[in-house]
């Protein structure tokens, strides 16, 4: 069942973590800024009713704060971070002695909960940032940053054999899962028979009819445009992946060779000389004097900056209701597509 962390401080030496934490501490100040506590609802269906009690998710997303605002990338070295730190341990309601979660219980919470719940999360703190007033929504930067993976290049081996090798695993797992399903379907039918009929004339719970949009548009029209939107890739909910099927010219390394320790990282030319595997993390900036982060996504080091430049401005500018007048972002970005689009 889903646990709840409370916050009690036992002195120790006639001092405690409350008084050790200096006032205007920037984690203070987070704590009394941020309620973290409508994480509980995005995360319930993930829990058991019963059982023994787990991390309290406010502590588990506290934690990814922490990791983000310290700049750690293992969660192993943010464990032991948090350990050292007194005001991290005071953000997240651990008394001295009091045992903090292990690593390796927040890498499985994290994979349990999954990327919509983090999106999830990530738009519930932008909302708050828009009620407070501290989108302004005229200006937009956006900009990519290379993020090195944990895998070496030495990992890399040929895509038709991984891919092959997922296929078959993938087919055994739906045929033991057909098999399953009959055999369930079969108790099933069995129980129902000796049950009485439901009732034919019970309502049934219909969904809310969409509303029309307020544009009209001819049946042609409409059908071309479906038709476009259909073949197009949307990198935002394709998750970063890149567009396999797609091939021009250029023949993507990564198209022939995958790395088997991360699968997702693709070879990337650092900036300071060399090649390792890494990602590109896009980031749509507000350009109000807070600088609220908008919009994230993180896609394979070989996807251009260009690519999924038009999702994110689009989900910007629909998602959070805004009125941008301007986009800024470097030459990568100044393709025709683009341009026409904005």
């Amino acid at each position: 069942m889903m646990g709840t962390k409370e916050r009690r401080f036992a002195p120790l030496i006639n001092v405690s973590v409350e008084q050790l934490v200096p006032q205007d501490h920037f984690y203070r100040h987070l704590e009394k800024s941020l309620d973290l506590s409508f994480v509980r609802e995005f995360v319930q269906q993930t829990y058991a009713g019963g059982g023994r009690p787990s991390i309290d998710p406010v502590v588990f997303f506290k934690l990814q704060l922490v990791m983000f605002f310290e700049g750690i990338r293992s969660e192993r070295q943010l464990m032991r971070h948090a350990a050292d730190r007194l005001s991290v341990l005071w953000y997240l309601g651990y008394d001295l002695g009091e045992p903090l979660p292990d690593h390796s219980s927040l890498t499985r919470i994290r994979e349990r909960y999954g990327v919509d719940i983090f999106r999830r999360f990530f738009d519930a703190i932008v909302e708050q940032c828009q009620q407070e007033k501290l989108v302004w929504g005229k200006e937009l930067y956006i900009d990519s940053t290379q993020v090195n993976a944990n895998a070496d290049l030495d990992s890399l081996t040929p895509r038709f054999a991984v891919e092959a090798r997922a296929a078959m695993q993938a087919h055994l797992a739906a045929l033991f899962a057909e098999e399953d399903a009959e055999s369930e379907q079969q108790e099933v039918s069995a129980d129902s028979a000796d049950m009485p009929a439901n009732d034919a004339t019970a309502p049934v719970a219909l969904r809310p009819a969409p509303l029309p949009l307020p544009i009209v548009l001819p049946e042609t029209e409409h059908e071309e445009l479906a038709t476009q939107n259909a073949g197009r890739h949307d990198w935002i909910a394709q998750e970063g992946r890149q567009q396999r099927e797609v091939h021009g010219l250029y023949q993507r390394r990564s198209d022939f060779k995958v790395s088997t320790t991360d699968p997702d990282a693709t070879p990337m030319r650092l900036k300071s000389g060399g090649t390792h595997l890494g990602y590109h993390t896009h980031y749509v900036v507000d350009g109000g004097k807070a600088r609220i982060i908008l919009q994230v996504l993180v896609t394979p080091s070989e996807v251009m900056d260009n690519q999924p430049m038009r999702d994110l401005i689009f989900r910007t500018r629909f998602r959070w209701k805004l009125h941008p007048c301007f986009v800024t972002g470097d030459t990568k970005y100044g393709t025709i597509e683009n341009i026409k689009a904005l």
